[in-house]
């Protein structure tokens, strides 16, 4: 489609800013995957794991390692590849051709859109791809300890479990809420809220949940509720070891997952505004792609004269302070001093007015 609406330049410049936007994206998480192994290999050969199945579950990493590079190699992609149009003298060329610098680089703006799509459509595959590592690698059977308290479950199917008490051994919940979230606009699969005072777990009955009631939360029309001495939960399939898994971060949880989880966290009174920062990020940050090669841009225009290690010091150094930037906002959110979707952008917005007021001042 794109060779219908490029020049043949526009395909040169956007040929070579993809051989390095690939060449990192792909190159980065090979080597954080390399030290993870160094770091890890004999924790996973202890777990009497398969060399097939420990390289499977790298395969199932990689999406996540690529998408927290993914800005990165957009600004190495733009700094480098416009460096070396500047330094062969193929920038000046152009213009004396009549083609401006702002739409000699229009092909690079194109392909940082791109990847801010596909970095979007990553974000929502992580969570997946990590459940499956987790399973890989057995996480779950590796967990010690009995009892946990006041703790949310993310579960499967837009579920979330929370309960004040889970003791193991007795296969028991106290203080129990189960949240099933419906399909907007399907009036046969409205949402509901279990409130119980405590769940029992048996082998082959599952868990059967006591003293309760059972509130059906219906898109169009009243809400409706019902009382109960006793309920089985076909679908609540977690066993007690399953529940006493390590929470699940932010990044193992999609954009509608996380929120569902944040909303049973509100009612039971916890403070969730650094979960709320994670999740305006899981949308800031693939944007981010976009925005940061407007920054990339100009400063690659004086690439000529430093060459490579020019182009590598303004990557590196941009990408930490970018970093940098996110976690101080991350943390300034979590603390409340800032609205933590605020928080979330404030790197973008920064690096996006920086980017454009440079940009436009960029001699064409």
């Amino acid at each position: 489609m794109f060779r219908w609406l490029l020049r043949p330049l526009d395909r040169y410049v956007l040929r070579e800013w993809s051989k390095i936007f690939f060449g990192t994206a792909l190159g980065f998480p090979l080597i954080i995957t390399i030290f993870d192994l160094t770091d890890n290999l004999d924790k996973y050969l202890q777990r009497s794991l398969s060399r097939q199945d420990i390289a499977l579950s790298y395969v199932y990493w990689f999406p996540e390692s690529m998408l927290l590079v993914m800005p990165a190699a957009v600004l190495f992609a733009t700094v480098f590849s416009i460096g070396a149009l500047t330094r062969h003298s193929e920038i000046t060329a152009a213009k004396a051709s009549g083609l401006s610098f702002h739409r000699l680089v229009f092909p690079i703006v194109i392909g940082s859109a791109l990847a801010s799509g596909g970095a979007l459509l990553l974000s929502e595959y992580v969570p997946a791809a990590n459940k499956r590592r987790s399973e890989i690698l057995q996480e779950s059977r590796y967990t010690t300890g009995n009892e946990r308290y006041n703790f949310a479950f993310a579960a499967e199917r837009g579920r979330v479990y929370r309960a004040t008490l889970l003791n193991v051994e007795r296969g028991y919940l106290e203080g129990v809420e189960v949240e099933r979230k419906g399909r907007e606009g399907d009036p046969t699969y409205p949402t509901w809220i279990v409130s119980a005072r405590n769940a029992r777990f048996g082998k082959d009955t599952g868990w059967t949940i006591r003293e309760g009631s059972l509130h059906v939360v219906p898109d169009r029309g009243r809400n409706v509720a019902f009382v109960f001495d006793s309920l089985r939960d076909r679908t609540m399939g977690e066993s007690p070891r399953d529940l006493m898994a390590s929470p699940k971060a932010p990044a193992d949880m999609g954009y509608d997952d996380l929120g569902r989880f944040i909303a049973a966290l509100e009612r039971s009174g916890s403070d969730v505004n650094k979960l709320r920062v994670d999740r305006a990020l899981k949308i800031a940050v693939p944007i981010a792609c976009f925005i940061i090669a407007f920054f990339g841009m100009p400063l690659a225009t004086s690439n000529q004269r430093g060459g490579a290690a020019y182009g590598i010091g303004i990557s590196l150094g941009t990408t930490i302070v970018f970093l940098i930037m996110i976690q101080l906002t991350r943390a300034v959110g979590g603390q409340g001093g800032l609205s933590p979707e605020m928080a979330a952008w404030v790197p973008n917005i920064v690096f996006g007015v920086l980017g454009l007021l440079m940009f436009v001042r960029v001699r064409t």
